[in-house]
Order: C-alpha cells, then sequence, then structure tokens
C-alpha cells in the first residue's frame, strides 16, 4: 500500500494512534455505532476519513483512535477505527464546531462563532458556570438565554445516559430519546430493568435492550428477558397484522430469538399472563377458525384482547339497538328527494341504498368504477332528507379530503372525529361521550384496523347506523387485523357487493385492468410509444436500469408528455422496502434527482433537506399527524435544531430528535399508498420482489393512480403477481366473536 508520493503508508498493517477534533459527521449507524466522519488531523491539511465505531460522535469533540490505515477502491485513504475515545473540546476551534453542530438548542454556528469570539477557549466553562454573561454575545437575549440553559442541563443529562451505554458497550446514539421518555431516572429505570427501552420508545428495538442487558449481566434465562422476548415476537407479529398468535409457534418463534430452552419461554407466557400483559385463550373454543388457532392456546397483547372482544361486542350491540330514525324505503325516498345531474341508480345499487337505509350496519364494497361514491351520495340524500344527524369519515387525511369533494359535506379523518386529548392522552369521545350522530359513513374501510375500529365502535351511539364502504380486495389495514373482511365473512352484517363498471369508467385503461387483474387476468399492456394512454407497461429486467428509468420517467419524461409535477403529481410505489428497486434506495436517487440541493441535515443515516417530500410512519396525536400522513419540510432551522413540516397546508414544528418519525416518501411502500390517490403511479415489479408478487397488492397499487400507471420490470414478475392469490393469513377472529351469541 502506498501513498500518492510513492512511499509506503506508515503503520500500514499494524495497530496505529491517531489524535485529532471531528470536523463532520457524514453518517452513523444508530444501532451499531458504525460512523464515517471527516477528523481534522495535527499536520494534515486535509481531514482524514475516519470510519468504524465511535459513540455519539459531534463535530468538534477530541478523539483518540487506535486503528489501522486503509485504501477503499472507491474512497481512498481512510482510517478504520479500532477504539475510540472522545472528549469535550479544549481549543477555540474544537469550541467552535461543537457548540455549532446543533447539539445545544439556542446555538447554531453563527452564534458559536459569536460565544467563541467573546470567550475563547474559556466559553465552554462559561456555559456551565456563568451563563448569564451570555448576555453580553450579540443576538443572544433572555430567552435565548434561557434555551440554552435548558438545552445545556439536558445535554448534562443525556452525557450521564451516553456514558452508561458506552460503559456497557451500547452505541449512544439513543441517549437523548432514552432521556425524553424517562428524564432523571433513566439510568436508574435502565439498571433495574433495560427492557423497559424494547416497548417504551420508538426505534429501539428489543436487540438493543438484550445487548444492553447482557453488558449489565442479566442472564441470558432469566424470566426478565424471556417475558421480554415474548412481548417483543408478539409485537412483530401485531407489526405484520396478526391480532393473536398459536402458543406453539409463538414458543418456536420465541426460542429462535432468545436461543433458550422452550419451557423457560413457557413458564414466562404464563407469568406474563398473570401480569395481565397478554390474554392466553383456548383456541378450540372458536370452532369456525382455522385449524392453527382451534388446536392450540392462542396468545394475544392484552390491548388487542380488549380491542378485539370489545368491538365484537359493540358492534353487536349496535346491530340489536333499534334506530332513532323512522323506517325508510330507498326506491320512493329517491323518486321524492331527487338531485338534478345525479345518476340513475341501477338495480344492484338500488339494493345497496335499499340495505344501508334499512339496515344497522350495512358494507358496501366495490372495485374502481363500480359507484361506491354515488351510492354514499344518494343515501346522504335521504338521510339528509329526514333530518338525519350525519358523519362522514375515513381513515386518513387525503381520504377523508376526497370524501368531502365527493360530497360536498365535511368529512374527518377518524382521529380527528375522535378529538384527541393530549391532557387525557387518549380520545374524547368514547362511551362517556359519545359522537353526535345518527347516521356515521365510514369510506376506505379497509384500511381501519382493530385498535382504531374498537375506539370507533365505542364513541358510536348503539342507536346509530353505521355504514362501511371499501374495496374488500385492498390490501388489509397497516395496523393489526383484518376488520372489514372479518366483518363481510361475519355473516352478521349485510353485505352490498359492486361488480358492475360504468360507461365513464370504461374508458379508463387502469379500471379496466384493475378488474382485470383483480379475476386473476393479465391486465392490457400498453407501449410507451403512440397515442397517450392511462396504463403503460415498460420492459425492463436489470434492477439498476429499473432504478435509473425510474428516475427519468418521474423527473423528465412524465411531466414533459403529460404536464405532471414530479413532486406534486407523481407517486413512486414499490412492493418492498430494501433492495435496488426498494423503497430506501429507490428514495436516495430520486432525492438526489428532484431535490439535490439547500438547507440540509443529516440525522443518522438519514439525509434530509428543505423541501423534501416526506412521510410520517407512526401516530403523533400531539401533532395530529398520523402514520400515512404525506407532506414537506418547508424549513429547517440548525440554532433551535427545528423542522417546520407542511402537511395539507397546515405546519407542524419537529425537534430534530423527532425526526426518526419521519421517512422520505418520493418512492413509498404499496401498503403505505392505501387510502391514497395519486395523479400518476410509477411501480416497479421484479423478480427479485418475489415473495410480495401478490395479486392484491399489484391491484392495491394499480387503482392509487387516477390518471396514470406505469409498470417497468418483467412480464414474468407481472404475471406471477396477477396469478398469485395467495395472501397472507392475519390471525384474527373477530369475525368468529360477531356471529357467537
Amino acid at each position: 500500500m502506498t501513498d500518492r508520493a510513492g512511499g509506503k503508508y506508515r503503520g500500514a498493517g499494524s495497530l496505529v494512534d491517531l489524535e485529532g477534533h471531528i470536523e463532520r459527521v457524514t453518517f452513523v449507524n444508530e444501532d451499531s455505532g458504525y460512523t464515517v466522519a471527516r477528523v481534522k488531523v495535527p499536520g494534515r491539511r486535509e481531514p482524514v476519513t475516519v470510519v468504524g465505531g465511535m459513540i455519539s460522535p459531534a463535530p468538534g469533540e477530541k478523539v483518540r483512535m487506535k486503528g489501522e490505515w486503509t485504501n477503499h477502491p472507491r474512497f481512498g485513504e481512510q482510517f478504520r477505527v479500532l477504539s475510540c475515545e472522545s472528549s469535550i473540546p479544549a481549543t477555540a476551534y474544537g469550541i467552535e464546531k461543537y457548540l455549532g453542530s446543533g447539539l445545544i438548542k439556542g446555538i447554531g454556528p453563527v452564534m458559536a462563532r459569536r460565544m467563541v469570539e467573546a470567550f475563547g477557549e474559556g466559553t465552554l466553562e462559561v456555559v456551565e458556570s456563568e451563563s448569564s454573561r451570555l448576555l453580553e454575545v450579540e443576538g443572544i437575549g433572555e430567552k435565548r438565554l434561557a434555551m440554552i440553559r435548558k438545552a445545556w442541563e439536558e445535554q448534562r443529562e443525556i452525557r450521564a445516559v451516553l456514558l452508561f451505554l458506552q460503559s456497557h458497550g451500547v452505541s449512544g446514539a439513543y441517549a437523548s430519546r432514552i432521556f425524553r421518555q424517562y428524564g432523571h431516572a433513566a439510568v436508574s429505570i435502565l439498571q433495574k430493568n433495560p427492557y423497559r427501552l424494547a416497548t417504551d420508545i420508538f426505534g429501539i428495538g428489543f436487540l438493543t435492550a438484550d445487548r444492553i442487558a447482557e453488558k449489565m449481566g442479566f442472564a441470558r434465562d432469566s424470566r426478565l428477558r424471556a417475558e421480554a422476548g415474548i412481548l417483543f415476537v408478539l409485537h412483530e407479529l401485531a407489526d405484520e397484522g396478526h391480532v393473536l398468535y398459536p402458543a406453539e409457534p409463538l414458543i418456536r418463534k420465541c426460542r429462535e430469538i432468545l436461543e433458550i430452552d422452550p419451557e423457560i419461554i413457557a413458564a414466562a407466557l404464563d407469568a406474563a399472563a398473570e401480569q395481565r400483559q397478554i390474554v392466553i385463550e383456548d383456541g378450540a373454543a372458536f370452532p369456525g377458525a382455522p385449524p392453527e388457532i382451534c388446536r392450540d392456546r392462542i396468545v394475544y397483547l392484552a390491548g388487542y384482547h380488549l380491542a378485539e372482544t370489545q368491538a365484537a361486542s359493540r358492534l353487536k350491540t349496535l346491530l340489536q339497538t333499534p334506530s332513532t330514525l323512522r323506517a325508510i324505503d330507498a326506491g320512493p325516498a329517491l323518486t321524492s328527494v331527487p338531485e338534478k345531474g345525479s345518476p340513475r341508480l341501477t338495480e344492484h345499487q338500488l339494493e345497496a341504498v335499499s340495505a344501508a337505509v334499512s339496515h344497522k350496519a350495512t358494507v358496501i364494497t366495490g372495485g374502481p368504477g363500480t359507484g361506491k361514491t354515488t351510492i354514499i351520495n344518494a343515501i346522504l340524500r335521504i338521510f339528509a332528507a329526514c333530518g338525519a344527524k350525519i358523519l362522514l369519515a375515513a381513515p386518513t387525511g387525503r381520504a377523508a379530503k376526497r370524501m368531502s369533494e365527493a360530497t360536498g359535506r365535511e368529512a374527518k379523518t377518524i382521529h380527528r372525529l375522535l378529538e384527541y386529548s393530549p391532557q387525557k392522552r387518549g380520545f374524547s369521545r368514547d362511551e362517556t361521550s359519545p359522537l353526535d350522530c345518527q347516521v356515521l359513513i365510514v369510506d376506505e374501510a379497509s384500511m381501519v384496523d382493530l385498535i382504531l375500529m374498537h375506539h370507533l365502535l365505542k364513541a358510536l351511539p348503539p342507536s346509530a347506523v353505521f355504514i362501511l364502504v371499501g374495496d374488500g380486495d385492498q390490501l388489509p389495514s397497516v395496523g393489526a387485523g383484518s376488520v372489514l373482511t372479518d366483518v363481510m365473512r361475519s355473516g352478521r352484517v349485510p353485505v352490498a357487493e359492486l361488480q358492475e363498471i360504468f360507461r365513464q369508467a370504461r374508458e379508463s385503461s387502469i379500471v379496466l385492468n384493475a378488474h382485470r387483474i383483480n379475476r386473476g387476468e393479465s391486465p392490457r399492456l400498453q407501449s410507451s410509444r403512440g397515442l397517450l394512454g392511462d396504463f403503460y407497461f415498460v420492459e425492463q429486467k436489470d434492477p439498476e436500469r429499473v432504478v435509473d428509468l425510474i428516475v427519468r420517467l418521474v423527473s423528465e419524461r412524465i411531466p414533459q408528455r403529460f404536464g405532471l409535477d414530479p413532486l406534486e403529481d407523481i407517486q413512486v410505489l414499490t412492493p418492498m422496502r430494501k433492495g435496488l428497486a426498494g423503497a430506501a434506495n429507490l428514495n436516495s436517487v430520486l432525492q438526489k434527482a428532484l431535490n439535490p440541493g439547500g438547507e440540509e441535515l443529516q440525522r443518522g443515516g438519514r439525509l434530509y433537506r428543505e423541501g423534501d417530500k416526506v412521510m410520517q410512519i407512526r401516530n403523533n396525536y400531539d401533532r395530529e399527524v398520523f402514520n400515512g400522513d404525506i407532506g414537506r419540510i418547508s424549513r429547517l432551522d440548525n440554532e433551535l435544531q427545528e423542522a417546520t413540516l407542511t402537511f395539507d397546508g397546515r405546519e407542524v414544528i419537529y425537534d430534530y430528535g423527532d425526526l426518526e418519525e419521519i421517512v422520505l416518501s418520493y418512492a413509498v411502500s404499496v401498503h403505505k399508498s392505501q387510502g391514497a390517490e395519486y395523479p400518476a403511479v410509477v411501480l416497479p415489479l421484479l423478480m427479485q420482489h418475489y415473495m410480495l408478487l401478490q395479486r392484491n397488492l399489484l391491484y392495491t397499487a394499480v387503482t392509487r393512480g387516477k390518471k396514470l400507471v406505469v409498470i417497468v420490470g418483467t412480464k414474468k414478475a407481472l404475471a406471477i403477481a396477477v396469478r398469485n392469490n395467495k395472501t397472507q393469513r392475519r390471525f384474527s377472529l373477530l369475525g368468529q366473536r360477531l356471529q357467537t351469541a
């Protein structure tokens, strides 16, 4: 290994010591602590690239490293760190970098420079012991001083958590999140039960908590570990859609992760049930359930058991409680309440309307172009003529907005309808303060998961009429459960299934192909040449070329040919998160193509820029932003460490520490697109997506496109997806519970 002058690297192949100040942190993996940083080393003109494990590196920190010089074939000379110690900087240069890195809220690069100009190498001592002197610095008033004092105090506490984690060989990247969750009690809580991290803090899983516990001396076969492992696996299964799981396969899954005797896991199951963390029932009590359930004990997380039993009970009560509205005959009612421009209803549509206005609960289901919106409007006209109090709702903001536009009436998201209260840490609307309505219509009902349906039914008066509208052939909800399917299959609620495609919809290749896919037939494909159409297939089997082609389609070809905006009108959907044609890589390349410049922020392994298109990935009731909401980053403020995001015209402030709740959304998974419609959809479909090539996934993706759908991939992958009507089974017993007396 030689340097540019032809000589050998000093210490190449052997361990050497290196000392310097961190200039810039390029990348950090929050789980492993793997870091790529630039370090300013005395005697070198340019900063050195350093790679390896580092504990929460911050610009300006002084680092003493032991490692070896290497030569990366693409990135050139690097110092690979094997061990590293850091300390708060002592030089004016280091202090300026340290304070200007965004570490302390209220201090950015400009303010850091002013402070160091005023106090030199004594700046940190002033902040620590004589903070009132900071008022001497231009731009610091009482309000900013209070902010700096609070942030500095928090950093001291966070540093204690960081050092605790560091002493147990774990990355300190989560230190600030841990402190925000537990406050001054953080270290004592971790010492008592580090496994709480896995359930209490978003983004910290069981494996990280287990690593901390192992370093602290917790035995691998301890009951505490076994119970935590069971809860972790049940939460993972809930993320896959399961409300419950059979005990024997659950124990096997736990054993794979915990690597302990199944007897210990079985004992921990019983202990967790005694503590009411989980609920165990006999599957034989549900004879109509799948055989895996009937022949085993079944295990619920306590919250899901409550949600399922209560949802079933309340829906049965609603079905048995008389309505406060008078009996209505749909035919004469529609005749007596005409509306100019309203389409004439077919016989099947009239039957659906009649079912909805004459039953306490009804499901109306059908694919695109089958007239669901027409039926909703007809139902509204009838109930409005009776003077009924009507509420409209949908699971997402986008779906609620579409419902409002289609009906001319206000529609709210279910979360906003239930009025979340930060004081109660729950919904204000419940059985003690029910919704003020006689009729509730919920659109895009396939997206409603079990927990949300439980809360909705708690707040719905038993005398109300409840109408669920959706497409039962779409993917099930992102959250656990298959509520719409379970209700439809229970036989307790009338189901009006719409199949006829109306004339205007038949002019759309998107609609026609969606129905062909749903029947198991190949879509009729159109090349990208010739007359403008709305459904295209572009054949390409090489994943790298697929990615390049998608970038060109989104950034150039579709905007030029169809006059659509790349950011506002075009959405890339993908079956998977990982891989070249997965959401993570597509977001990276599309960000570079569509939003290459501007103020930016590196958080862990993610790069955010002003103007970025982003998606919320968990419900945040305090901000009223929910899982799947798409917005834009309008401003990054490095001094205040705040990002301003815009969702549907509403500005929402995020602390930088909360940005793990959002991801780039130039490309999103098909699951995350439910309830949305986009003017144009671009979908990669390759054999590397084999595990997820399913008919309902392809159908859901195609039906998201309003004006244009472009599939890029192979005909083989497309054919497999169309033929594969096997969907992943979700273990749920809502349907069986509805069938019981």
